[in-house]
């Protein structure tokens, strides 16, 4: 009998919502469905505004939960009519929400994470029940509450006979470092993946992304500008450790540009050096054994991008996530499906050796039907 599950993805990129239906039948991830839709443009610039602080907050992310949800819920119902099931087949839908604040804790400080959601009108609108807030928990017993999705990397990628490390490039790039057989999983977020990136383009292009990183690709990289970008503290810390929009913005980055002068290609191209220079960093310091690098998110289509992690990185085989079983941009959707799982078998959903909580602990709130 199926175990059906929906996994919903709106990542820090904040370009729309994957999702995937996933049945667990025999203890293992078989993904039956996918389905994408981007963010109505006001829904979009509404959620990019609230990761900074500003007027009417509370009653804007309101009415933005609203149309997350709304979002959300169309999703859903193209995953469950392109399958041809009712809503009652499907045990439960993974929802993360939308990141806006995620500030964990230091030392013996609780800290917060906050994503933007509606889970109890996206149960209502779909009939199916939901799991949501999968960060708090981690947060609360002392750890980053991210990245989350280490564990399913490794249920779903790790090999007894090599080490392998899976990068996620979305808006901020996050890192899975699992060795060979039975070792201590790591992970931690890295820095800015796809968001910079993509504002740049946006900017000068009217694009929403460099496709292909063909724009990048015609520029050069500006030696001065990009020893400034990896000059940022974040990148020296020592995991567990986790970051996104409240640092890596467009602020942060019109601080570090400064009064430079020049073609805004060879910006570009400086940028996506700065996401390929600290996630190969991060892999050869923490992952120094890792023989295999399987790259999944948005960032794994951008082709000039995974030619600059080939180069970077000469003794690691750099693939995208579709030459092993999972496209790219299900891997995450997938992720989230795994932990509502997880949370409706009472199951742990963090790993304490990624994210520093005391310990495991079972992630998310179930909303019923």
């Amino acid at each position: 009998m199926a175990e059906l599950f929906i996994g919903l993805m709106s990542g820090t990129s904040m370009d729309g919502v994957d999702g995937v239906l996933a049945d667990f039948s025999d203890g293992r991830i078989a993904v039956q469905g996918y389905a994408a839709a981007p963010f109505p443009v006001g829904l979009r610039a509404e959620l990019m505004a609230l990761n900074t602080p500003g007027d009417n907050e509370l009653h804007r992310a309101a009415l933005a939960g609203n149309g997350l949800a709304r979002a959300y819920a169309g999703v859903v119902h193209q995953l469950v009519a392109d399958a041809g099931l009712s809503p009652e087949a499907v045990t439960a839908i993974g929802a993360h929400g939308q990141t806006v604040r995620h500030r964990p804790g230091e030392f013996d400080e609780v800290g917060y994470t906050l994503q933007i959601n509606n889970p109890s009108l996206l149960a209502e609108l779909t009939g199916i029940p939901v799991v949501a807030d999968f960060r708090s928990r981690d947060v609360a017993a002392g750890g980053q509450g991210a990245p989350l999705v280490p564990g399913f990397h490794r249920a779903l990628f790790a090999r007894d006979d090599k080490a392998v490390a899976v990068l996620n490039i979305g808006g901020i790039s996050n890192l899975s470092i699992l060795p060979a057989g039975e070792g201590t999983v790591l992970g931690f977020d890295c820095g800015p993946g796809n968001a910079l990136i993509d504002h740049w383009c946006q900017a000068h292009l009217g694009q929403p992304y460099d496709v292909g990183g063909q724009w990048a690709s015609s520029g050069r990289v500006l030696p001065e500008l990009l020893a400034r970008l990896l000059g940022d503290p974040y990148f020296a810390k020592s995991p567990p450790k986790s970051t996104g929009r409240d640092l890596f913005n467009p602020t942060w980055l019109a601080a570090q540009l400064g009064t430079t002068e020049g073609d805004p290609a060879d910006v570009q191209a400086t940028l996506t050096e700065l996401t390929a220079s600290v996630c190969a960093g991060h892999l050869r310091r923490h992952g120094a054994g890792s023989e295999l690098l399987i790259v999944c998110g948005g960032g794994a289509l951008n082709f000039h991008l995974l030619s600059r992690l080939r180069t970077l990185l000469p003794a690691v085989e750099v693939v995208s996530s579709v030459e092993r079983g999972l496209p790219p941009q299900e891997v995450e959707a997938a992720a989230f499906a795994w932990l509502a799982r997880s949370a409706v078998r009472g199951e742990s959903g963090n790993l304490a050796s990624v994210t520093g909580a005391r310990g495991p602990r079972v992630l998310g709130a179930i909303y019923p039907a």
